[in-house]
Protein backbone atom coordinates (compact mmCIF):
# COMPACT_ATOMS: atom_id res chain seq x y z
CA UNK A 1 0.00 0.00 0.00
CA UNK A 2 1.22 3.48 -0.91
CA UNK A 3 -0.20 6.70 0.50
CA UNK A 4 0.14 9.94 -1.44
CA UNK A 5 -0.38 13.47 -0.15
CA UNK A 6 -0.22 16.49 -2.44
CA UNK A 7 0.54 20.05 -1.36
CA UNK A 8 1.52 23.37 -2.86
CA UNK A 9 -1.63 24.35 -4.69
CA UNK A 10 -3.12 27.81 -4.48
CA UNK A 11 -4.17 30.94 -6.33
CA UNK A 12 -1.71 32.56 -8.72
CA UNK A 13 -1.92 35.14 -11.48
CA UNK A 14 -1.40 34.19 -15.10
CA UNK A 15 2.30 34.02 -15.88
CA UNK A 16 3.16 33.03 -12.34
CA UNK A 17 4.63 29.83 -10.92
CA UNK A 18 3.77 27.16 -8.39
CA UNK A 19 5.52 24.02 -7.23
CA UNK A 20 3.41 21.06 -6.25
CA UNK A 21 4.74 18.32 -4.00
CA UNK A 22 3.58 14.76 -3.57
CA UNK A 23 4.80 12.96 -0.47
CA UNK A 24 4.67 9.19 -0.68
CA UNK A 25 4.73 6.71 2.15
CA UNK A 26 4.55 2.95 2.30
CA UNK A 27 6.76 0.08 1.36
CA UNK A 28 8.80 0.41 -1.84
CA UNK A 29 7.11 3.69 -2.76
CA UNK A 30 10.33 4.87 -4.40
CA UNK A 31 10.16 1.98 -6.86
CA UNK A 32 6.94 3.22 -8.44
CA UNK A 33 6.72 5.39 -11.48
CA UNK A 34 4.73 8.52 -10.71
CA UNK A 35 2.37 10.76 -12.60
CA UNK A 36 0.51 14.02 -12.26
CA UNK A 37 -3.01 14.37 -13.59
CA UNK A 38 -5.50 17.22 -13.41
CA UNK A 39 -9.23 17.64 -13.58
CA UNK A 40 -11.04 20.87 -14.32
CA UNK A 41 -14.73 21.37 -13.49
CA UNK A 42 -16.93 19.58 -16.00
CA UNK A 43 -13.99 17.91 -17.70
CA UNK A 44 -12.40 14.49 -17.57
CA UNK A 45 -9.19 13.85 -15.70
CA UNK A 46 -6.22 14.38 -18.00
CA UNK A 47 -2.58 13.39 -17.99
CA UNK A 48 -0.04 16.10 -17.18
CA UNK A 49 3.38 14.53 -16.55
CA UNK A 50 5.11 11.25 -15.71
CA UNK A 51 8.45 10.22 -14.27
CA UNK A 52 9.98 6.78 -13.97
CA UNK A 53 11.28 5.37 -10.70
CA UNK A 54 14.82 6.69 -11.11
CA UNK A 55 13.91 10.05 -12.60
CA UNK A 56 15.76 9.34 -15.83
CA UNK A 57 12.63 9.27 -18.04
CA UNK A 58 9.90 11.90 -18.16
CA UNK A 59 6.85 12.50 -20.34
CA UNK A 60 4.60 15.54 -20.63
CA UNK A 61 1.27 16.44 -22.13
CA UNK A 62 1.68 18.73 -25.12
CA UNK A 63 -0.29 21.44 -23.32
CA UNK A 64 2.34 21.77 -20.57
CA UNK A 65 5.54 20.86 -22.39
CA UNK A 66 8.18 23.53 -21.90
CA UNK A 67 6.32 25.08 -18.96
CA UNK A 68 6.06 22.26 -16.41
CA UNK A 69 8.84 20.08 -15.01
CA UNK A 70 8.38 16.84 -13.07
CA UNK A 71 11.12 15.61 -10.77
CA UNK A 72 11.55 13.32 -7.80
CA UNK A 73 13.74 12.94 -4.74
CA UNK A 74 13.65 9.29 -3.71
CA UNK A 75 15.57 10.00 -0.52
CA UNK A 76 12.61 12.15 0.53
CA UNK A 77 9.96 9.97 -1.15
CA UNK A 78 8.66 13.09 -2.84
CA UNK A 79 7.68 13.97 -6.40
CA UNK A 80 7.46 17.56 -7.58
CA UNK A 81 5.71 19.41 -10.35
CA UNK A 82 7.23 22.80 -11.08
CA UNK A 83 4.69 24.86 -13.01
CA UNK A 84 5.86 28.04 -14.76
CA UNK A 85 4.13 30.48 -17.10
CA UNK A 86 0.78 29.40 -15.75
CA UNK A 87 -2.35 30.06 -17.78
CA UNK A 88 -6.00 30.28 -16.73
CA UNK A 89 -6.61 27.00 -18.56
CA UNK A 90 -4.24 25.29 -16.11
CA UNK A 91 -6.87 25.79 -13.40
CA UNK A 92 -7.81 22.36 -12.03
CA UNK A 93 -7.46 19.97 -9.16
CA UNK A 94 -4.06 18.32 -9.52
CA UNK A 95 -3.54 14.71 -8.47
CA UNK A 96 -0.41 12.66 -8.11
CA UNK A 97 -0.54 8.94 -8.69
CA UNK A 98 1.73 5.90 -8.50
CA UNK A 99 1.91 3.03 -10.95
CA UNK A 100 3.55 -0.41 -10.96
CA UNK A 101 3.51 -0.43 -14.78
CA UNK A 102 6.52 1.79 -15.20
CA UNK A 103 6.41 3.98 -18.30
CA UNK A 104 4.40 1.62 -20.49
CA UNK A 105 1.01 3.25 -19.93
CA UNK A 106 2.15 6.58 -18.59
CA UNK A 107 -0.80 8.65 -19.81
CA UNK A 108 -3.60 6.23 -18.85
CA UNK A 109 -5.15 7.02 -15.50
CA UNK A 110 -6.59 3.49 -15.23
CA UNK A 111 -3.04 2.09 -15.07
CA UNK A 112 -2.22 3.96 -11.88
CA UNK A 113 -2.69 2.07 -8.64
CA UNK A 114 -2.64 4.76 -5.97
CA UNK A 115 -3.91 8.33 -5.93
CA UNK A 116 -3.63 11.33 -3.68
CA UNK A 117 -6.55 13.47 -2.60
CA UNK A 118 -5.69 16.33 -4.95
CA UNK A 119 -4.69 19.95 -4.56
CA UNK A 120 -6.46 22.92 -6.15
CA UNK A 121 -4.60 25.20 -8.54
CA UNK A 122 -6.36 28.36 -9.65
CA UNK A 123 -4.83 30.71 -12.21
CA UNK A 124 -6.46 34.11 -12.53
CA UNK A 125 -6.32 36.15 -15.72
Amino acid sequence: QVQLVESGGGLVQAGGSLRLSCAASGRTSSSYAMGWFRQAPGKEREFVAHINWSGSITYYADSVKGRFTISRDNAKNTVYLQMNSLKPEDTAVYYCAATKYGTSWYSRSDKYDYWGQGTQVTVSS
